[in-house]
């Protein structure tokens, strides 16, 4: 089997849960498969949130497994089998390249501040620009691991997504459907508003004329 052969969602989750709790909780590391559901069920820090069972992880650590990128151990004396990632060490992975795939595989693309700012837990980077230099580190590996999606009308950052499901998914924004009338503030609108007002101000004038006449009169 290619060990990049794409992840499916449930399986990308159990391997970002497992990286995000290697770093963020080392006391309770490695997980039991119970402890591991709840991380990969998480409603915060996950996009989308998820709802598998343990029998859904189990495959996902399963097919982890297979590519050599977790592994069950037993930690002491204890019976329960509890699991690792392995991939920092079968891809050759640093601290700062986990955490950023860590947050990439459980909330999606995202810009360069966000992973900043979501990596705090996990690695600490300098800068931007550190994590700039970490993201290049993955996107240019003989096997790329991460990707700057394009940039979309109405952004003003790129995006990053990491490459473990294959080629990340560019939705388009949907344009705007054309409208026959002109749009708030366009000059079509303030020409008519302004017509308006003025065939009103002679209406005025006329009434005010025909009161005044009326009023002479009186003293003729």
């Amino acid at each position: 089997m290619d060990p990049l052969d794409p992840l499916d969602p449930a399986a990308a989750r159990v391997l970002g849960s497992l990286i995000e709790k290697e770093f963020a909780t080392p006391d309770n590391y490695p997980l039991t498969l119970k402890s591991l559901t709840a991380a990969c069920n998480q409603s915060s820090n996950r996009d989308p949130v998820m709802d598998l069972d343990e029998t859904a992880v189990m495959r996902g650590l399963d097919a982890l497994t297979s590519r050599s990128w977790a592994r069950g151990v037993h930690r002491g004396d204890a019976r329960v089998m509890r699991y690792r990632e392995e991939i920092g060490e079968a891809l050759h992975l640093h601290r700062p390249e986990l955490a950023i795939l860590a947050v990439l595989l459980l909330r999606g693309p995202q810009t360069v501040g966000e992973i900043k700012a979501r990596t705090h837990r996990l690695a600490d980077f300098v800068d931007l620009s550190h994590v700039e230099i970490t993201l290049d580190s993955l996107a240019t590996l003989p096997t790329p691991l991460v990707t700057g999606l394009p940039r979309q009308p109405g952004q003003k950052e790129v995006r990053w997504a990491h490459l473990l499901g294959g080629t990340p998914e560019v939705v388009e924004p949907e344009s705007p459907e054309p409208t026959e009338e002109p749009t708030d503030g366009a000059p079509g609108d303030r020409r008519d508003a302004l017509e308006l007002e003025v065939a009103a101000l002679r209406d005025e004038v006329a009434a005010l004329r025909e009161q005044f006449e009326a009023f002479r009169k009186q003293f003729e």
